[in-house]
């Protein structure tokens, strides 16, 4: 083969090859398509419940360390640890002989000062029949004193008495409320102090338990100027639902028992106080939870959250379907309600939401709109012969 064949045949080559592959990117090229078929469902505002979410940690509505009130040896641990126990339960118990004898020693003075009390009684009142007779004025102010001392000293003897048996009680330490206690910090054979600083053992307080949320000062006023305006009727009560550490909802409701009244300097947050059943003990101090607080109601629009998007600034956006096209609307929300959007601007009474079919769209993109429902699993379902215009 010659040099000039050799040239006519490559040339023949290349040109069979990107004939075929023009071919090949004619048939690769969709086909051309009507309008996209999208599921829409029809809008209407009503009145709202406006939900706010917040922070929270529990903390426990009492808690009390146990310290001993009198000095002695521990003679026996008297309650089991983590085992409830009620106000007044023994907790430990302190060698109560000492004290024991300081009450038998203040009952002695006490029966001794009373014993002296008729004597002096009686003196008296013989300086006071022989006054001007045979006792003068200063033997009567003497024997007067001198029963005013007796009874004072039965009055001072009884008062001794008094925190002689009170001391003695105290050797009994006993739980000042309901709650679960700790393992105790000593043992039989310890030696205590009054008041020292080393508690005995703690109990807490676990039902009802509270929970401490926190409002961001800031949003606190603009929600107080809008329900001044009356764009937000205001709850008359104050309830919280709580979801815990695991994204379980609890199931009882809290009551607010202290809203708040100072902002935090170092986080710009408002303390509220609410209180919730425990019997369970499921909400142990110190857990972070999560609060839910109905404020009140608004006027709005529910806004399923699969129909609207999140752009890259923040900004909500949702598709409306408008004389056969698709309308892109920006929203704004505020906060949800069982997995819809509370929305109070960017639609409008009627408007049709694009809820299924809204991917790829693009502004302006001719649509064939199909009425379609929610049911409450969330599952778009169409509905029998329906298209909107």
């Amino acid at each position: 083969m010659t040099y000039r064949s050799f040239l006519r045949f490559a040339r023949l080559g290349i040109a069979l090859t990107a004939m075929s592959l023009a071919g090949r990117a004619v048939a690769q090229q969709p086909p051309a398509s009507g309008p996209t078929q999208v599921g829409v469902v029809a809008v209407t505002a009503g009145s709202l419940p406006l939900v706010s979410t917040l922070p929270g940690r529990a903390v426990a509505q009492d808690a009390v360390d146990i310290r001993p009130r009198v000095d002695g040896f521990v003679t026996e641990v008297l309650y089991k640890p983590g085992q409830p126990i009620k106000a007044g339960d023994p907790m430990f118990q302190i060698d109560p002989t000492t004290y024991e004898a300081a009450v038998d020693e203040a009952r002695a003075n006490l029966a001794s000062a009373n014993a002296a009390v008729p004597q002096t009684e009686a003196a008296y009142e013989r300086s006071r029949r022989l006054q001007g007779s045979g006792s003068t004025q200063a033997a009567l102010e003497e024997a007067e004193a001198t029963m005013e001392q007796a009874h004072a000293a039965v009055t001072a003897a009884a008062a001794a008495l008094k925190l002689a048996e009170t001391r003695l009680s105290w050797t009994t330490i006993t739980s000042p409320l309901d709650g679960l206690p700790s393992v105790a910090a000593v043992s039989p054979g310890d030696l205590v102090t009054a008041g020292q600083s080393d508690a005995l053992a703690t109990v807490t307080q676990l039902d009802p338990i509270d929970v401490d949320m926190y409002e961001p000062s800031a949003r606190l006023q603009r929600m107080r100027e809008r329900v001044e305006s009356g764009e937000i009727q205001r709850s008359q009560t104050l309830n919280a639902q709580l979801t815990l550490e695991n994204g379980v909802t609890y199931a009882a409701t809290g009551e607010m028992v202290a809203p708040g009244y100072t902002v935090s300097t170092s986080t710009g947050a408002i303390d509220f106080r609410f209180r919730f059943d425990n019997p369970e003990r499921r909400i142990l101090p110190g857990m972070f939870v999560r609060g839910t607080i109905e404020i009140g109601r608004i006027h709005a629009f529910l806004v399923p959250q699969m129909a609207a998007t999140r752009s890259r600034d923040g900004t909500l956006r949702a598709w409306v379907a408008e004389d056969g096209k698709a309308v892109r609307r920006i929203l704004t929300e505020e906060g949800v309600h069982q997995n819809s959007w509370i929305v109070t601007a960017g639609l409008q009474d009627g408007d049709a939401l694009i809820v299924n079919g809204a991917t790829n769209l693009a502004e302006g993109a001719e649509i064939t709109p199909v009425t379609v429902e929610i049911d409450e699993n969330g599952v778009v379902r169409d509905l029998p012969a329906t298209q909107v215009e």
